[in-house]
């Protein structure tokens, strides 16, 4: 029976799996390989080995974007899991107009990210922005956003947030409507509180779902690149210097494509080595 079952879904998993292979382990496969060669400036290839890797370990502005990169994600990754959570839980009350508020929530999502990161520049801009002329006009004074080392990735952590929070949301929502309302009715008829079906109802049946909402948000953070590349060029002083934006350089810039491969399989190693910790801490919650 389950051989007959396997036969008649084969067909169909034939072509998700073909776009697995060719549009993302085949590119993976190829960035790993090319990251051992080096390519001059007159376009010849030579085998390096770990060449491009030693010169990476040996440089110590690539620790300073390794640096980086880790401590936006471990200030972005929870924050919007816990953006999207209050959002889920806020959309979820039978309200007025909700409808609207979700859509409103979304809204940022249809955006492109490099319309997104010329919306923020205008709107943090340190002398024409509204953001600022408001910040004045209540007395705590203009602020500098991007064109400060120390405000810069905070503004891009906000920014990158406002554009994905109301997309994690949306699943979110979804598995708070797939948690029967039995559960609930059950609780309240033994005395649980709102507080308590929340702890012990709620948090636990969520797990999944928001496992699933941070790792794939860390996926998406990894790589954010677009706004670092618009708004700051890794400045100033090298606050915003993320690893995507790195490997960037190296490629269109120095035109030094091994480099390049190498900084985006570090990239990719940092990932995997974080969901796997993202992981591992959901499932010792269960």
């Amino acid at each position: 029976m389950k051989r007959g079952m396997l036969g008649s879904t084969l067909p169909f998993l034939i072509p998700a799996a073909a776009g697995l292979l060719v549009f993302r382990l085949f590119p993976i496969a190829l960035s790993l390989g090319g990251s051992f060669f080096r390519t001059g400036l007159t376009g010849e290839t030579e085998f390096v080995g770990l060449g491009n890797y030693r010169g990476l370990f040996d440089d110590a502005s690539f620790w300073h974007s390794v640096w980086t990169t880790v401590l936006f994600n471990l200030v972005i990754n929870p924050l919007q899991l816990v953006l999207a959570f209050g959002l889920a839980l806020l959309v979820l009350q039978p309200t007025r107009f909700i409808g609207f508020y979700r859509s409103a929530y979304f809204v940022p999502m249809t955006l492109s990210i490099a319309l997104t990161a010329v919306l923020w520049a205008i709107l943090l801009d340190p002398n024409l922005g509204p953001v600022n002329a408001i910040l004045e006009a209540i007395g705590i004074g203009r602020q500098p956003f991007f064109r400060s080392s120390s405000q810069a990735l905070g503004s891009l952590i906000w920014l990158a947030s406002w554009k994905g929070v109301g997309y994690w949301m949306l699943f979110l929502l979804a598995g708070l409507y797939a948690i029967p309302g039995e559960l609930y009715e059950a609780a309240k008829l033994d005395g649980a509180g709102p507080l308590a079906s929340f702890r012990h109802i709620t948090l636990p049946l969520m797990r999944r779902p928001m496992a699933f909402v941070l790792v794939a948000a860390t996926a998406a953070n990894f790589t954010f690149f677009a706004p670092v590349y618009i708004i700051t060029a890794g400045g100033p002083d090298g606050a915003t210097d993320l690893l995507m934006f790195r490997a960037f350089q190296s490629a269109f810039t120095y035109t030094d494509l091994g480099r390049s491969l190498a900084l985006s399989s570090m990239v990719l190693l940092l990932l995997l080595l974080v969901a796997m910790i993202e992981m591992r801490m959901f499932s010792e919650q269960g």
